[in-house]
């Protein structure tokens, strides 16, 4: 909790870091100086940023500011959900154990997987050429 009265986490996902202030309010979300309608145009997108506020009945309680960089919608999605996650938890430590079983605090540790020398992508070889 900072001077302002907001709770402050990250949340990250692939490359994607997300940087969450939520406030008590009437529910506004806004990523990046933008509302969540215009920045997450697909409803899969909006209903996973949706997904920690349904679960603890928190839907239009709190404003929202969200500032996300890096990789691509969906983990920028992802991102959100876990620093949102985080954020409630700061705000309200009794939430931490609904939101803990649905595995939204978990940090999704899959990234893409490098390419390797010799190969034409991480596992994928070049084609092989018999004469």
């Amino acid at each position: 909790m900072d001077s302002l009265g907001r709770a402050y986490a990250t949340g990250k996902r692939k490359d994607a870091i997300a940087r969450v202030w939520i406030k008590p309010g009437a529910g506004k979300i806004t990523v990046n100086d933008r509302p969540v309608d215009t920045y997450f145009a697909r409803p899969v997108l909006r209903m996973i940023l949706q997904q920690p506020l349904q679960i603890v009945d928190r839907v239009d309680q709190y404003d929202i500011v969200v500032t996300v960089a890096g990789g691509g919608l969906s983990g920028q999605a992802g991102a959100v959900r876990h620093g949102l996650s985080k954020a409630l938890t700061y705000f309200e430590p009794e939430l931490r154990s609904p939101l803990k079983r649905e595995g939204f605090l978990t940090r999704d540790p899959r990234v893409v997987e490098r390419k390797k020398y010799g190969r034409k992508k991480a596992r994928r070889s070049f084609q092989f050429s018999k004469r």
